[in-house]
Parts: structure tokens; sequence; C-alpha cells
């Protein structure tokens, strides 16, 4: 008989133990989330400076793109301007080798 009771004081005390720790507090609650909250302020804030960054450089990319066709336009022409030049050269001193 002596043994349930001392098992009684040790049931007593698990049985309070979670009772007392089971809740939380409204305001432990509104502080955790605050915290929480300012956290995800703060990433959002650096998010959306990092999205702007991201937008600012694909503005420059897709401009440099645009810059990069039209360079590589006006080289295709200057190197037909280049091709005809020689041509004409090379007919003149063609020419110039019959005479």
């Amino acid at each position: 008989m002596s043994h349930p009771m001392k098992l009684a004081p040790i049931a007593m005390v698990l049985v309070g133990s979670m009772g007392l720790g089971g809740c939380a507090t409204k305001s432990f609650v509104r502080e955790q989330v605050a915290t929480v909250n300012q956290r995800v302020d703060a990433l959002d804030a650096k998010l959306q400076t990092t999205d702007g960054t991201a937008q600012q450089a694909l503005a420059q990319a897709q401009s440099a793109a645009g810059q990069a066709q039209n360079n590589g336009q006006r080289l295709d022409q200057l190197n037909a301007r280049v091709d005809g030049v020689e041509q004409q050269m090379r007919e003149a001193k063609t020419k110039r080798a019959r005479n």
C-alpha cells in the first residue's frame, strides 16, 4: 500500500505543472507577434529595395542590348561600304594594269 501513496504527490505535481504551463498570456502572444511583424516588415522593405534594384538592372541591360544591336547593324553597314570600296579599288587596279 505504500507504493500508491508515493505516486500521489508526483501525480499532483505533474497535473499542476501541466495546468500552469499550458497557456500563454495575451501580452506574451502580442509581444511575439509584434517581433515577428517587425521582422516581416524589415524583410519586406529589403525585398522592395532588391526588386527596385533588379528592375533598374533589367532596364539597363535591355538598353545595352538595344545599343549593341544598333552597333552591330552599323558595323554591318560599314563592312558593306568597305567591301564596296575594296571592290572599286580592285577594279581600278585591274583597269590600270590593262592600260
